[in-house]
C-alpha cells in the first residue's frame, strides 16, 4: 500500500517567535538590517502576517528589549544587597555583549519596556531590603543611571569611523590644544571585545566605576 507522504507542519506563528527571530536576526545582520520585511523573510511569512502580534517596529524592538533583559539572572536568594546587586548588573552586562545592540535601541526609548520597569522594581527592592530609604534608594538609583542595565552612557558619540590620517591630524593638533585631553586620550587602551556600545565602555572600566559607587553606597547606609 502506497504510504502517503505527509508535508512538514509549519511551527505556528506566535509573538515570542517573532520576538525571537527579530533578536536573532539584529545579533546576526545589525540593527540596522532589521525591518518588517525582513523580518517576514526569515519567518517565511508575508509581513502582514506580523502585524498579528505586533503592531509596528516600534513595539517589536520593545518586546525584543524585553527578550534581552528577560536573559537577566534572578537575584540568588541569602546573599546580600551589594554582592545580589552586583552580580545582576554583571549578567545584565553579559546580555548586551551578546546582543550588541541592544544598548542603542534602549537610550533611544523614551519610555521603558514592561520588562525593564519589572527589572527595576526587583533592583530597587534589593536597596530597600539592605536598609536604604526610599530616599536614599531614589538617589542610588540615578547614580547608577544607565550601568543597572549593564552599560555606561558615554559623554560623546565617537562610533564614527575617521580615516586614519585624518584621525593623526586631529590627534596632532589636539595635542598642542588640549594637552591633558589628548594624554588620556593617547595613553588609554581599551579591551575590544568586551566594549558595549561606542566609546570606551569596556569591562575592566565598567567594573571600575560599578565598585567605585557600590562602596560609596554603603558607607552612606552606614552613616544613615
Amino acid at each position: 500500500m502506497a504510504q502517503k507522504l505527509e508535508a512538514p507542519r509549519r511551527v505556528p506563528l506566535s509573538k515570542d517567535r517573532v520576538l525571537r527571530a527579530a533578536v536573532a536576526l539584529a545579533d546576526g545582520s545589525g540593527i540596522e538590517s532589521l525591518s518588517m520585511r525582513n523580518l517576514a523573510e526569515e519567518l517565511g511569512v508575508v509581513p502582514m502576517a506580523l502585524y498579528k502580534h505586533v503592531a509596528n517596529k516600534e513595539q517589536l524592538l520593545d518586546g525584543m528589549i524585553d527578550v534581552v533583559v528577560g536573559e537577566i539572572d534572578p537575584p540568588v536568594h541569602g546573599t546580600d544587597w551589594k554582592s545580589t546587586v552586583r552580580q545582576r548588573i554583571l549578567s545584565a552586562r553579559q546580555a548586551l555583549l551578546r546582543h550588541p545592540w541592544a544598548s542603542q535601541v534602549v537610550e533611544s526609548k523614551k519610555n521603558p519596556t514592561p520588562m525593564v520597569l519589572e527589572y527595576m522594581d526587583s533592583m530597587i527592592g534589593i536597596f530597600r531590603a539592605g536598609g536604604f530609604s526610599v530616599n536614599l534608594t531614589h538617589h542610588v538609583m540615578h547614580t547608577i543611571g544607565s550601568r543597572v542595565l549593564g552599560f555606561t552612557q558615554e559623554l560623546f558619540n565617537d562610533s564614527r569611523t575617521v580615516d586614519p590620517e585624518m584621525q593623526e591630524v586631529m590627534l596632532r593638533e589636539m595635542g598642542s590644544k588640549f594637552p591633558n585631553v589628548n594624554a588620556i586620550a593617547m595613553a588609554a587602551s581599551h579591551e575590544e571585545a568586551s566594549v558595549v556600545g561606542p566609546g570606551c565602555d569596556d569591562q575592566f572600566e565598567f567594573e571600575f566605576a560599578l565598585d567605585l559607587l557600590l562602596d560609596g553606597f554603603e558607607r552612606l547606609l552606614q552613616r544613615a
